[in-house]
């Protein structure tokens, strides 16, 4: 069933099931590298096979040209958790000046809406795709992210860090998807058909810099492990069965290892299918889940234009070498540490290096 966002305002008993696939892969046929992935395909099968009473959304977070990029968390939280707010406001719906997909594909808002999440990807370098990796550090901000912006000036650090040690922090501080579960299918090729007999790249002329026996994973799922502890910690359930990995193109050239090769994989897509069961029978179990206290389905994200006038004087400030008294970046200053005072922000470390008498 096509999903109906109105439904989000229903109960729970009175809505259908909601499920949303994401496919990770970067890959796309609209720009470089002009193929699309094998988990966009995955991502469709598995559409037509969950049960079609169901709400099925689907999103493909591949890289299309021109199209805006999923942007990077700034680590907010590390600052101050009242500083990380929920939904995400570092970044903002068409924002012309740092165009965001999180944003423009509504995907904390409809990651919100379901009761449990697919995500289907790759295996790049012993690890998720770097879109992927980029959508769940994103996520940070679901697990425990300030829900109300106006505490903090929509953005002011020093207010964060007050909020952060005040009474009213542990009423909003929640885990704000949290009873939602998440499987995870992961794939990948075991370095196509790179690897000799050795067990090691044959490209390699110093074969003693690598040693196949303390390669990181002897379980090849585990290279998604910090998305599935990442939901765990944040209250979301993944399910041990439900996690799992898939190799296909092994001994294959990369070129012959496309979606359209899938079909004369051994057992692939039976391995795949048997996961979309399990999936679907464990969600169906479980039933559907109670929206939570503070929910990014329905949020408007305010205006900013008076609160960013605000911190630009800050930061002008601080270009200057004038920091609010006592703050942080304050005590930084004083004890030398950073060195980051510059009229010019946009200028890297090398170039400032380079230009030192």
């Amino acid at each position: 069933m096509k999903p109906n966002d109105e439904n989000g305002k229903l109960l729970p008993q009175q809505r259908p099931f909601r499920v949303l696939i994401i496919s990770g892969s970067n890959r796309r046929q609209y720009n470089c590298p002009g193929v699309d992935s094998k988990s966009r395909t995955l991502m469709l099968r598995m559409a037509e096979r969950l049960p079609q009473d169901w709400e099925i959304d689907y999103e493909d977070l591949g890289n299309v040209f021109t199209r805006a990029r999923i942007q990077s968390c700034n680590a907010c939280a590390s600052t101050s958790m009242a500083l990380c707010v929920w939904p995400c406001n570092c970044y903002e719906p068409n924002n012309k000046a740092e165009p965001d997909l999180m944003w423009d594909l509504d995907i904390y808002s409809r990651l919100d809406l379901a009761d449990a999440w697919a995500i289907i990807g790759p295996i790049n370098w012993y690890a998720p795709s770097s879109n992927l990796k980029l959508m769940f550090d994103r996520l940070v901000c679901m697990n425990g992210g300030n829900p109300q912006e106006d505490l903090i000036g929509h953005k002011d650090p020093e207010k964060a860090m007050v909020l952060e040690h005040s009474p009213e922090w542990e009423q909003l501080s929640l885990n704000h998807l949290e009873g939602r579960t998440v499987g995870f299918f992961c794939y990948g090729d075991g370095g196509g058909d790179e690897m000799g007999e050795d067990e090691r790249p044959r490209l390699l002329k110093h074969k003693q810099y690598f040693d196949p026996e303390q390669e990181p994973f002897d379980n090849e799922r585990n290279a998604y492990a910090p998305l599935v502890w990442q939901s765990r910690y944040s209250g979301i359930e993944v399910p041990d069965h439900l996690w799992r990995y898939a190799q296909i193109g092994h001994g294959k050239k990369y070129s012959d290892n496309q979606a359209e090769n899938i079909p004369s994989e051994p057992n692939f897509y039976q391995e795949f299918d048997v996961w979309t069961d399990a999936f679907t029978e464990f969600v169906h179990q479980k039933g559907k889940v109670q929206p939570n206290k503070y929910r990014a389905y329905g949020y408007k994200a305010p205006g900013h234009k008076l609160a960013d006038l605000k911190l630009l004087w800050r930061n002008t400030q601080m270009q200057l070498g004038i920091p609010p008294k006592d703050s942080s970046v304050a005590q930084q200053q004083k004890a030398g540490l950073n060195h980051d005072v510059r009229l010019d922000m946009k200028k890297g470390e090398g170039e400032i290096l380079r230009e030192k008498q």
